[in-house]
């Protein structure tokens, strides 16, 4: 149980960084080139991978998607926490997981059972409850966007990085290590485009700050799949805790610490998502048996 708290732990702390982060920077792409190399220093200190890239000639179209989308949803990972703060972007970010069920029914034909179409029927209101909020200001109407892609972008990640886990005689966490590098060398120049061509400057304070998101965004990887390790019989119970932790420490942390402003709807929008987890959890473990 203690590697599932500390997988909830760094993903909320992620969040966290970033809100702290938007009122002291405005250079996104420069954390985030951050993140990615302490993120692949630590995968190969823990992991120690060794790629062999002749292994992956099929699989390049599904890698270089990942190399794109990573540090892009990040970029409006960190616009949603700065904009509608940690509590919608967290509980977009874990209804993001309706995006690979919804491939699995159209795209992979996989049969489906009352209880994950229930669960997929609770959580479309869901969604809409916790986007929804009253606009203050004229910047902030279309400020709804940016939890929107956060949920299309980690469900499109998620359900490549599905199709990469399973492929034969390659291991995850090389896979792994492969679209770090691939996000590094993008992210890197992006930044050098910035500094080249618009004169954004360098600053060690977004360097400072990707350093602990980089820590804390592999530390939820690297928990993660300890947990499912450790609950090798029961991955539902991960599936479940890990979502429903998510959510719940995420608001908690944007309310009591953020003073984060929810709505009615907003509340009544997460409760609804967290019984949408509690249906697809309830059919995974009928599927299980």
């Amino acid at each position: 149980m203690l590697y599932l708290l500390l997988s909830i732990f760094c993903s909320v702390s992620v969040g966290i960084i970033f809100k702290i982060a938007a009122k002291n920077t405005r250079r996104n792409s420069q954390m985030i080139l951050s993140n990615y190399m302490v993120a692949l220093l630590l995968c190969y200190a823990f992991f120690a991978p060794e790629p062999h890239l002749e292994q992956y000639n099929a699989h390049w179209p599904e890698l270089t998607a990942l190399m794109v989308l990573l540090p892009s949803i990040f970029l409006f990972l960190a616009l949603s926490v700065k904009y509608v703060g940690i509590v919608k972007t967290d509980a977009a970010q874990r209804l993001s997981l309706f995006i690979p069920i919804l491939a699995a029914w159209f795209i992979f034909h996989e049969n489906f059972n009352s209880w994950k179409l229930i669960g997929l029927a609770v959580g479309f209101p869901a969604l809409l409850l916790i986007l929804s909020k009253k606009v203050e200001t004229e910047g902030q109407k279309n400020a709804w966007m940016y939890p929107a892609i956060v949920l299309i972008g980690f469900g499109l990640v998620d359900t490549l990085f599905k199709k990469v886990a399973i492929l034969p005689d390659v291991p995850y966490t090389t896979s792994l290590s492969i679209v770090f590098m691939g996000a590094l060398v993008i992210t890197t120049l992006g930044v050098i485009y910035e500094v080249t061509f618009k004169a954004k400057k360098i600053k060690p304070i977004n360097f400072a700050y990707g350093l602990l998101i980089g820590i804390f965004n592999f530390g939820n990887i690297l928990f993660y799949l300890k947990a499912h390790k450790e609950f090798a019989e029961n991955p539902s119970t991960v599936f479940a805790a890990m979502n429903m932790g998510v959510i719940v420490t995420g608001s908690l942390a944007g309310m009591f610490l953020f003073k984060e402003k929810l709505t009615i709807k907003n509340y009544i929008g997460i409760m609804l998502a967290l019984v949408a987890i509690v249906f697809i959890t309830i059919s995974q473990v009928l599927i299980q048996k």
